[in-house]
């Protein structure tokens, strides 16, 4: 370990990351908007009062009622670059909460680890870029340019936390950018894209004793998902297996009909709806691959004159690369380096996070984070305590990297 790592080792606070953390896990952030109190509002409010008090410039920006953004700014006062952290306050419900051992709010500590919903999946590492930037500045270190702490809502949702600070300028000048995921601390340099497409086919109502007399939407839809699972694997063939990302894929998720009314098992309804979950790798165009879709929906039209079909894009996330040699990269494997007098095991994002719209504004990311990264969203979700202060002390020297 280098002298630099122990010079601020002594001002990483386990004792405040392990209580900031069960403090956020106990604040309940599952997005309920039919629950008073039921958004990201409390343990928003929560960060902005801790910031506060550790002596940082700070906002609260509402992004829609209910839902906020927190932004913290720790400026050097000498000009240079800009890093940020990103980690979101929101969490996935708990789901049957009689398949948890532990109380999926109590941030209880067991065996080493912090228990509970979002203990992994962010708030722990949420905490971890807090404590970061908190030991950078009771330490006094000396460094270029500033940092910002990106605090976003609704990252499990539409995400329109990290939409809105980007479109209010925040991520302008932005030089680089740390995403707070877990990662179990392996540096994720590139993200799967994601396409969210919602497909109709439409027919003419009808007694399920007498089929011919109307036309069924659902075998129409079969043929379409067909002719998907085809694309998906000429995609497969045409991109093959990515070294960090895996397999592309195109994954019908919901199927209904009636997409309106009520099902009955001897009415044809009259229409078929399906949601697509579309997941790419760098390199696959998503104008491309819409276009593929309505090529498919033409040509099933060509061939069935009853065949009608829409395509309704609804959520268009692009695929991230960042170079292994791009100085954020650079910052974050020699802090991993520092810390663990290992080399950094690179790897790649399968889902997409707050990063992606980052990326699409121009904004270099890498994506890492303690928490096993098959974790988030199970039952009895947790995070190692001595991995999450690891964390703390790779993020801590990765902005002095960074910020020289």
């Amino acid at each position: 370990m280098t002298a630099a790592i122990e010079s601020i080792l002594p001002f990483i606070d386990k004792k405040e990351v392990i209580e900031l953390t069960r403090s956020l896990i106990r604040i309940q952030s599952v997005y309920r908007p039919n629950v008073e109190g039921g958004n990201e509002e409390k343990v928003a409010r929560f960060i902005v009062d801790y910031l506060k008090n550790i002596g940082l410039e700070v906002y609260y920006e509402e992004v829609v009622p209910g839902r906020p953004n927190v932004i913290a700014v720790y400026d050097s006062g000498i000009p240079g670059k800009t890093l940020l952290f990103e980690g979101h306050t929101d969490v996935v419900t708990e789901g049957d909460i009689d398949s948890w051992t532990y109380d999926p709010f109590g941030g209880e500590v067991s065996n080493g680890r912090i228990y509970g919903r979002g203990s992994c999946d962010t708030k722990g590492n949420l905490v971890a870029a807090i404590s970061a930037v908190h030991s950078i500045k009771k330490s006094d270190a000396e460094f270029n340019g500033k940092i910002i702490l990106c605090i976003p809502c609704d990252e499990e949702g539409m995400m329109i936390g990290i939409k809105d600070f980007i479109k209010k300028g925040w991520a302008d000048g932005v030089d680089g950018a740390i995403i707070c995921e877990p990662e179990e601390n392996q540096l994720c340099i590139t993200q799967k894209g994601a396409m969210r497409i919602v497909l109709k086919t439409y027919g003419k109502m009808a007694h399920g004793a007498m089929p011919l007399t109307g036309i069924n939407p659902n075998t129409r839809m079969a043929k379409l998902i067909v002719e998907l699972d085809q694309l998906e694997q000429r995609e497969k063939e045409r991109m093959g297996e990515h070294p960090y990302l895996g397999w592309p894929s195109i994954t019908p998720t919901i199927l209904q009909a009636p997409v309106k009314g009520e099902a009955q098992i001897n009415v044809v309804p009259a229409q078929c709806m399906t949601t697509l979950d579309i997941r790419t790798v760098p390199g696959q165009e998503h104008h491309q691959l819409r276009k593929e879709i309505e090529v498919i929906i033409e040509q099933l039209g060509k061939e069935d004159p009853h065949f009608k079909a829409t395509l309704e894009l609804i959520e268009d996330r692009p695929w991230t690369e960042t170079a292994k040699d791009h100085e954020v990269v650079q910052a974050v494997a020699q802090a991993y380096k520092q810390v663990t007098g290992k080399e950094p095991v690179y790897n790649g994002v399968p889902g997409a996070t707050d990063g992606t719209f980052l990326h699409l504004a121009g904004v270099p990311i890498i994506t890492t984070g303690a928490g096993d990264r098959y974790i988030p969203h199970h039952a009895d979700e947790y995070v190692d305590i001595d991995e999450l202060v690891e964390t703390v002390q790779i993020y801590t020297l990765s902005a002095l990297n960074f910020l020289k």
